[in-house]
């Protein structure tokens, strides 16, 4: 029997924060036949609390690395409601990912990784997906990074 999306997260340990609930007028994920448009995510901790900042000023690069990965923690707690299951991901096809950046930090590939390499524990070869790193001036809150994703699901979730 090969290792499901569910054992791995059990295997590797992790704590998934609450989903998170919208801020605004939006739902937290959309379906459209075997699509699964999840809304934009922060870092949601365990405790439901998000640390604030910029990378480049009051994160570093690993700490804005360690953000995108919570995010990626966030976004499979909302999977998990949504779909019942990390089992019913049958890939990630796209990632949007926006780091709250200084104007001379250039490295938001490398902390989108952070959620990339979350996606890749989590779902394997199916956790790779076309991706695109952006910089921003500001995110809600003042969070440092904020990530969009599209998922394909399996026809019976």
């Amino acid at each position: 029997m090969s290792e499901t999306a569910e054992t791995r997260v059990a295997t590797l340990g992790l704590e998934l924060p609450p989903a998170p609930q919208p801020i605004a007028n939006y739902v937290p994920a959309t379906r459209v036949g075997n699509l699964l448009y999840v809304s934009g995510h922060g870092p949601v901790r365990p405790d439901g609390t998000m640390r604030v900042g910029r990378v480049g000023q009051e994160f570093d690069l690993e700490q804005g690395r360690l953000e995108a990965r919570q995010v990626g923690l966030a976004m499979l707690a909302t999977l998990r409601v949504q779909l019942g299951s990390l089992d019913k991901v049958k890939r990630v096809v796209k990632v949007l990912g926006l780091v709250r950046s200084t104007d001379d930090f250039f490295d938001q590939p490398k902390v989108i990784n952070g959620f990339s390499d979350l996606m890749v524990d989590v779902f394997g070869d199916a956790g790779r997906a076309a991706r695109s790193a952006l910089g921003t001036n500001t995110l809600p809150g003042g969070i440092a990074v904020e990530i969009e994703a599209i998922f394909e699901v399996r026809d019976d979730s």
